[in-house]
C-alpha cells in the first residue's frame, strides 16, 4: 500500500488550519516568523491527516526518530514522509519505510554544488545533459528521497551513493530493491523512494483538507 499527494498551500487560511492542529504542530507552526513557512507546516500535517483519515486512521502520534525522521508511534505497519518547497507541500504514506523530496526546479541553480557534493558519474550526467539544471533537480530530489527513506536524512553524504537516470532509475549496488519514481509538477521535482513503483501523483485542494 502507497500513496503519494501534494497540495498547493498558498491560499491555505491559516487560522482555520491553525484551530485543527494538534498541540505539537501548533508549537512548530508558532516556531516560524512567516506566513508562507507557517503555512507550509500547517499545510504538510493537514494533508497527512487527510490520507490517513482515507485508511481509516483518525488518531496518532508523531515521534521523532534519531537522526530527525519522524515516524507514527501508535500505529502498526503505517509509514509516511514529508516535504515542502515554496508553496508546494508533498506526502506519501505506506505499509514499508518511504521518502519523498519535493524541490522548485531553479534554473539559476549553482551547478558547482553537484561538482562538489554528488557522486562522480552523476555530476558528469547532470553536464552532458541538454538541460543541466533540469538534470540537476531530477538528481536533487532522487537523491534527497533516497537518504529521507534511510532514516538518515543528510546524515548519509550525499556522494556516498549513486543514482542511476535511465529508463528505470536505480541505487548503484542495491541489495533491498528500492523503486524510485520521479515527477514534474509545475516548476517543481517530486522523487519518491520506496518498496513500490508509483504511477500517480494525486493533487489535492485546500478545500478537501479542512
Amino acid at each position: 500500500m502507497i500513496k503519494l499527494a501534494y497540495l498547493n498551500v498558498e491560499n491555505l487560511d491559516l487560522e482555520k488550519s491553525y484551530n485543527l492542529l494538534p498541540k505539537e504542530r501548533k508549537d512548530k507552526v508558532d516556531f516560524y516568523r512567516f506566513d508562507k513557512d507557517k503555512k507550509l507546516s500547517a499545510g504538510a500535517y493537514l494533508l497527512l491527516k487527510k490520507l490517513l483519515k482515507e485508511i481509516g486512521i483518525d488518531d496518532f502520534e508523531i515521534k521523532i526518530g534519531k537522526y530527525g525522521k519522524a515516524y507514527i508511534s501508535d500505529q502498526e505497519n503505517i509509514y509516511f514522509n514529508m516535504s515542502h518547497s515554496s508553496k508546494f507541500v508533498a506526502c506519501a504514506i505506506s505499509d514499508k519505510e518511504v521518502g519523498v523530496d519535493i524541490e522548485y526546479n531553479d534554473p539559476t541553480i549553482d551547478l558547482n554544488i553537484a561538482k562538489n557534493y554528488f557522486y562522480n558519474q552523476e555530476y558528469e550526467s547532470i553536464m552532458k545533459s541538454q538541460n543541466p539544471s533540469d538534470e540537476f533537480f531530477n538528481y536533487w530530489v532522487l537523491k534527497e528521497s533516497y537518504m529521507k527513506y534511510t532514516g538518515l536524512g543528510f546524515n548519509l553524504d550525499l556522494d556516498s551513493f549513486e543514482i542511476i537516470l535511465e529508463d528505470e532509475i536505480t541505487l548503484k549496488n542495491d541489495k533491498n530493491n528500492i523503486k524510485f519514481n520521479l515527477f514534474d509538477l509545475y516548476e517543481y521535482k517530486l522523487a519518491i523512494a520506496s518498496s513500490y513503483n508509483v504511477d500517480e501523483c494525486f493533487e489535492y485542494e485546500i478545500s478537501e483538507i479542512y
